[in-house]
C-alpha cells in the first residue's frame, strides 16, 4: 500500500482524503496547520492519520514527507514552492490545485531534473476542463476557437449576487483580480479580469461568463501556434459581474484584497447545496468540414458514504485523486513536469475518481 500525504484539511482536503484512504489502495497522512482540523479529516478512516504540521517548515514538510510515495498540496497557494521543494528532494511526486500562474511557473521551475514528477494545477478548472477541451480538438487539422467555462454555483441562491461560498475566499478573489491569458488570433496576451460578458444555457438555465484568471493552466502555452483563440471564463448566474465591478473598481476593492476577503466571509453564507456548471466548446476543421463540438455537464453536490458532500468538493477532489491515481497505475510519465493535457480523457473518465464527472 502506497503511502500519500494530503497538506490541507480544509473542505478539499477533507474530501481528497475521503476518496484515497477509502480506495484501498493508499495510505493516507493529512497535514494542517490546525491540527484538530487533520485528525477531523481522518477521523474513523481506517487508513488515514492526521496531525498539525507548519506548511512553512522544512523541517515539519520534511517529516510528514519522509517515505511518501507523494503530495498532494491543498494548502494556500504561496505555500506550494516550498512544499514542492521539499518533494522534490525526497524524492515524492507533487500535485496541487493551484491556479495562481506565478506559482506555477515556479513548480515547473522545481521540476526540472527531478525524479519525480511534478503535476500543479489539478482539479477541475484548471484539471478537469483542460483535459476535456484538449480531447474536443485531438483530431482537428485547424483550430479556430476554443472555450473554456466554468462555474461553482449555488443552487438557490437568495442574495443580490446570486451567490455563496462553497471553497477558497482567497483564491475566489485571486480569479477576480488578476490577469488573465488567452490567445487571440494566434497570439498569447493578457486581459483584464471580468471583461468579454456572454450568455450560455445549460440544460435551460442561463448563466454569463467572464474572463477570470488561472483557469487556462498551461493549455495557452501549450496550444500556442495551434489554435487561433483559446480563453477561460468563470460562470455566474446574470448579474453577477455588475456586482462585482461595483465593489472593484468603483469602491476599488482591487486593491484591497484582504478588506474584501473580510466582507465576502461575513456577508456570504456558505452552502452546502451547490451545483458545478462545466461547458467547453471547439470551432474546427475535422475532415475538411468546419465542426462544433460541445461537452457540457452540470455536477451537484451529493451523498457518498453516508454524507453530504458538496459538488465543488466532488469535481476537485475527483480530479486531483483521478491524476493521482493514473500516475501511480503507469499511465502517466513519473519524471519531470505533466501538464494536464498529457491526461487521456477516456482514462480519466473511467478512473473510479474521475467517474464522478460522468
Amino acid at each position: 500500500m502506497k503511502t500519500l500525504v494530503v497538506l490541507g484539511a480544509g473542505k478539499i482536503g477533507r474530501m481528497v482524503t475521503h476518496f484515497l484512504a477509502t480506495c484501498g489502495d493508499y495510505q493516507v497522512r493529512v497535514g494542517d496547520v490546525h491540527g484538530p482540523s487533520a485528525e477531523a479529516a481522518a477521523e474513523g478512516l481506517e487508513n488515514a492519520e492526521g496531525k498539525a504540521i507548519d506548511f512553512t517548515s522544512q523541517a515539519d514538510l520534511d517529516a510528514i514527507l519522509d517515505g511518501a510515495s507523494g503530495v498532494l498540496s491543498c494548502a494556500p497557494y504561496h505555500c506550494n514552492p516550498l512544499i514542492a521543494e521539499r518533494a522534490k528532494a525526497k524524492g515524492a511526486h507533487y500535485f496541487d490545485l493551484t491556479e495562481d500562474v506565478a506559482v506555477t511557473r515556479k513548480v515547473k521551475e522545481l521540476a526540472d531534473g527531478a525524479k519525480s514528477a511534478f503535476m500543479p494545477q489539478c482539479g477541475l478548472a484548471p484539471g478537469f476542463i483542460t483535459i476535456v477541451g484538449h480531447h474536443l480538438i485531438e483530431d482537428m487539422s485547424e483550430v479556430h476557437d476554443l472555450r473554456l467555462r466554468v462555474g461553482a454555483l449555488p443552487k438557490s441562491p437568495r442574495n443580490r449576487m446570486a451567490y455563496n461560498l462553497s471553497w477558497s475566499t482567497e483564491g475566489l478573489i485571486n480569479e477576480y483580480c488578476n490577469p488573465c491569458e488567452v490567445v487571440r488570433n494566434g497570439e498569447l496576451i493578457e486581459v483584464p479580469p471580468l471583461e468579454d460578458v456572454e450568455r450560455i444555457l445549460i440544460e435551460g438555465i442561463e448563466y454569463e461568463a467572464f474572463h477570470t484568471s488561472g483557469g487556462l493552466g498551461t493549455l495557452a502555452d501549450s496550444l500556442r501556434g495551434k489554435v487561433r483563440n483559446l480563453d477561460y471564463k468563470t460562470m455566474r448566474y446574470p448579474g453577477h459581474v455588475e456586482l462585482l465591478r461595483f465593489l472593484l473598481h468603483d469602491l476599488q476593492f482591487e486593491h484591497h484584497r484582504d478588506d474584501l476577503r473580510a466582507i465576502f466571509e461575513r456577508s456570504l453564507p456558505l452552502t452546502e447545496q451547490d451545483r458545478i456548471a462545466i461547458y467547453t466548446s471547439a470551432i474546427g476543421i475535422v475532415d475538411g468540414q468546419l465542426t462544433e463540438r460541445v461537452d457540457a455537464r452540470c455536477v451537484d453536490h451529493k451523498e457518498i458514504d453516508g454524507k453530504n458532500w458538496t459538488g465543488i468538493q466532488i469535481t476537485t477532489a475527483a480530479g486531483i485523486c483521478a491524476v493521482v491515481d493514473l500516475m501511480m497505475q503507469g499511465q502517466l510519465p513519473t519524471e519531470g513536469f505533466v501538464r494536464q493535457e498529457q491526461v487521456a480523457y477516456p482514462q480519466f473518465l473511467a478512473n473510479r475518481f474521475g467517474r464522478y464527472y460522468g
